[in-house]
């Protein structure tokens, strides 16, 4: 029997699916080891494989095949735009992506003349101006603090993710459109779906219930 490999996010996301996963009967102890420099972890007695990457790389694993299953964030996965199956939507990692900026700002989002929007989300922001809103803009790529780019002038607004909205309010700033809402999702690689379709859903369908009594519960 060959192995299903996840690929999961680093940091919170990891842990969170980890933590989901133990609950449908899914462990992988060697993964608990906070000083542990492996880069693979397997669980032998239901042949499966783990390993951590950059959330941005996962939907990339996921499509060519190296990952048969991944977990990550959506805004990674629109930003990506890979060919895989979304299965699943785990519920945590809860916020909004938004276009944010001061609040004389809003006028400037009536489509009628150019704007710049500054974001780490350059794909998403296209879509959500040039497809949804048909709005020519021009887009400036950030990796820092985008909140900074309307205080200093470089942008009129910014596509970001939205939590708690505490760092816009304290830098002035405020959500004026909401173009979707984010939390973590299981992607699963095309061909992997087909061939291993019955230990595949065997997972889905356990992680589903679990969720569903969760919110019931």
């Amino acid at each position: 029997m060959r192995y299903i490999t996840f690929a999961l996010a680093k940091g919170r996301l990891a842990k969170k699916t980890l933590s989901l996963l133990e609950q449908i009967g899914i462990t992988c102890e060697e993964m608990k080891d906070e000083k542990t420099r492996k880069l693979i972890f397997v669980n032998e007695e239901l042949k499966l494989k783990f390993f951590l990457s950059k959330a941005s790389d996962v939907p990339t694993y996921v499509e060519y095949g190296a990952a048969d299953i991944g977990v990550v964030g959506k805004d990674t996965i629109l930003e990506e735009g890979r060919n895989l199956y979304e299965v699943l939507d785990l519920g945590f990692g809860k916020c909004k992506m938004c276009v944010c900026g001061p609040k004389e700002a809003k006028k400037y989002l009536n489509g009628s003349q150019l704007i710049r929007v500054a974001s780490k989300y350059p794909n998403i922001a296209k879509e959500y101006f040039y497809n949804k809103k048909l709005q020519t803009v021009e887009i400036v790529k950030l990796n820092g603090s985008v909140e900074l780019a309307p205080i200093v002038g470089l942008s009129e607004v910014i596509v970001d993710i939205v939590e708690t909205g505490s760092t816009l309010r304290e830098n002035g700033l405020e959500v004026l459109e909401e173009i979707c809402p984010l939390s973590a999702r299981m992607v699963v690689n095309q061909v992997s779906q087909r061939m291993e379709q019955e230990r595949i859903s065997k997972i889905v369908i356990a992680l589903k219930k679990l969720l569903d009594e969760k919110k019931q519960g």
